[in-house]
């Protein structure tokens, strides 16, 4: 297996190679390692050259443009996989090896579990709780698992059949030729998921459990008015394009948000989103999103 592994960094120089470090110590080594800088002005370029890093510097289209061109570049080149992660996590040692390893004609992506870098049971980005379908449940007692320890009796064989993309995720390029390469019109949120979906329909799209990918807590990073703007406008179309219970699920998600804003941001910010001067962001995402075209049309 022809295997590349792409890092998209962006103003994080010391994360970078701190990651780029752990990709060399894989008990597999990828054949190729390749970072897509989005125009980092952090010295990144500088340090990639001195330590004989391949790498494409581009101007910063956000994740999605990222992902992009790492995607096509795996295309192009003829890779038969191609491992995706951004510059402020990193790979346990025997990750690669395992994903490598259950990666197959049927499965589309096979992803390591995220775990919080200080907190090794706890993870990042929470696993939904699946229904019949394996679609998140909409209304339940449980809803979402945030830890290994919660989730033990929901998995078997080890994987789970959901993943979080874009943090030690193991594409398979044969199958991805026939979805084709992240939607770009997904400006800054939404296109891990909406990729996530397009693969699940060629394949299995799942979490090895043994395979490990640790990362920095984001469970208390503020959201910018225009994150807020894009996940919510985002979510609503990506309900429409592949959940069940389409219109229900989009509504349920507004106040998910807000709580989460809360959270994150305080409850000043909050009201200002609902009342106050911000409130544009919020009452004309809810309406772009049920009109259902992506794009970054904020400013227009």
């Amino acid at each position: 297996m022809k295997i590349l592994a792409v890092i998209v960094t962006y103003n994080r120089k010391d994360l970078l190679m701190r990651c780029v470090d752990h990709l060399k110590k894989q008990t597999k080594i990828p054949n190729k390692i390749l970072v897509i800088n989005n125009d980092s002005s952090d010295g990144t370029e500088e340090i990639l050259i001195e330590n004989d890093i391949d790498y494409i510097t581009q101007s910063n289209t956000g994740s999605a443009g990222g992902w992009h061109t790492g995607i096509n570049y795996a295309l192009e080149n003829n890779f038969d996989s191609c491992w995706l992660m951004d510059d402020d996590g990193f790979p346990d040692t025997n990750a690669l090896n395992v994903l490598s390893s259950k990666l197959s004609y049927d499965i589309s992506c096979a992803s390591s579990v995220v775990l919080q870098e200080k907190s090794r049971d706890t993870f990042v980005f929470p696993f939904p709780v699946l229904n019949k379908n394996n679609f998140p449940v909409l209304i339940g007692f449980k809803r979402r698992f945030f830890s290994l320890n919660e989730m033990q009796g929901s998995i078997k064989n080890n994987v789970y059949p959901f993943a979080h993309l874009f943090n030690g995720a193991l594409l398979n390029m044969s199958l991805v030729s026939k979805v084709g390469n992240i939607n770009k019109d997904y400006f800054i949120m939404g296109d891990e998921v909406d990729f996530f979906y397009r693969l699940r329909n060629v394949g299995s799209v799942i979490t090895c459990f043994e395979s490990k990918h640790f990362h920095p807590d984001v469970s208390s990073r503020p959201y910018s008015k225009e994150k807020i703007y894009y996940l919510i406008k985002n979510t609503i179309i990506i309900n429409y394009l592949y959940l069940d219970n389409k219109f229900l699920r989009s509504i349920f998600n507004i106040p998910v948000v807000l709580f989460r804003t809360a959270k994150r941001n305080g409850f000043q910010f909050l009201i200002s989103l609902i009342i106050g001067s911000r409130k544009k962001f919020l009452y004309l995402a809810i309406l772009q999103g049920f009109k259902g075209s992506p794009g970054s049309d904020l400013d227009k």
